[in-house]
């Protein structure tokens, strides 16, 4: 795809169920161990009962909707602006979504509306991308 194929309003998804053997690699890799993720016995006494999934791992499933699809391969993060709106449990089924909402053609900048939802349709990341794709 090049940047003149892109329009604003163009979106992309990727889906994935996120398991404990994820948040363990995640854990290895970003070093945070935080019994919240790590622990059910520890989790159970957090506020939502059990463990969760390590946010910025759910968030990175927005980095493969834009890196692989949309606007996809050639992209190059900028800024990323997230808000983390409900927890994700160890089992979900988490779709990220983008949508283009600005397009800047003299910097071939992409600006794109991103959200995390869960298999209720519940948003539990929402936020918004800037990338250069110069393509």
């Amino acid at each position: 795809m090049t940047f003149s194929e892109l329009k604003i309003g163009q979106k992309a998804s990727v889906q994935k169920t996120l398991t404990a053997a994820d948040v363990t690699a995640f854990a290895g890799i970003s070093l945070d161990v935080n019994p919240i993720h790590m622990s059910d016995g520890a989790a159970k006494n957090n506020i939502f009962g059990k463990r969760i999934v390590h946010g910025i791992l759910t968030s990175g499933l927005i980095s493969a909707v834009i890196g692989n699809k949309l606007p996809g391969p050639g992209s190059i993060y900028l800024g990323q602006e997230l808000k983390f709106c409900a927890p994700v449990f160890l089992g979900d089924d988490i779709t990220a979504e983008a949508e283009i909402v600005e397009l800047r053609e003299d910097k071939k900048i992409v600006k794109l509306s991103t959200t995390c939802t869960n298999q209720d349709g519940k948003a539990v990341i929402t936020g918004m991308a800037t990338v250069k794709f110069d393509l």
